[in-house]
């Protein structure tokens, strides 16, 4: 029996990445996944808390503190996972998928930027319903960069969801 490794789940996983990094072939596209992942870096998460803040006033304070502390949590996990579990990313192991971007860091597991991208909405749209057409379509496009640009698999994408939702959880117990 084989051994399960990255390089297998990887191998078995290719074929998605490539289709999806095949949306960098168009200049148009490119730019907008670009800018979305850029914007996922933290740019659109501070943005919101600060029009959070001036919407709501003190009563966001809560919120926002929440968030900044599911975040914090969400940054020492996937900083861990990614020192464990040291999966190459894929334009490392498949020369026709190719980074279209700077990664941030060297491995791929798990997506950072989803991670983060799930923590946030599900704590925002927990109390702020309203946000929710926003924040789960940028949500589901910043998952969608990681894969366009050739940064990570969709089993990175996958866990980054999941282990966003976890913290977000978490984080009402906490909070």
């Amino acid at each position: 029996m084989e051994r399960l490794s990255w390089q297998w789940i990887g191998e078995h996983e290719a074929g998605v990445t490539r289709r999806f990094n095949r949306v960098g072939r168009y200049p148009e596209l490119l730019r907008a996944f670009r800018y979305i992942s850029r914007l996922g870096d933290g740019i659109f998460w501070y943005i919101l808390m600060i029009v959070m803040y001036v919407w709501a006033g003190q009563t966001a304070l809560p919120v926002i503190l929440q968030m900044i502390a599911a975040g914090l949590t969400a940054t020492l996990l996937y900083k861990w996972l990614k020192k464990k579990t040291v999966r190459p990313r894929p334009h490392h192991q498949f020369c026709n998928i190719h980074c279209l971007t700077v990664p941030l860091d060297r491995f791929s597991f798990p997506s950072g930027h989803t991670l983060h991208a799930v923590t946030f909405s599900v704590v925002a749209i927990a109390y702020y319903p309203t946000l929710a057409w926003l924040l789960i379509p940028f949500t589901l496009l910043v998952a969608a960069s990681r894969l366009v640009l050739g940064l990570h698999y969709l089993t990175d994408v996958l866990a980054g969801m999941a282990l966003g939702g976890v913290v977000a959880v978490l984080s009402f117990l906490v909070f």
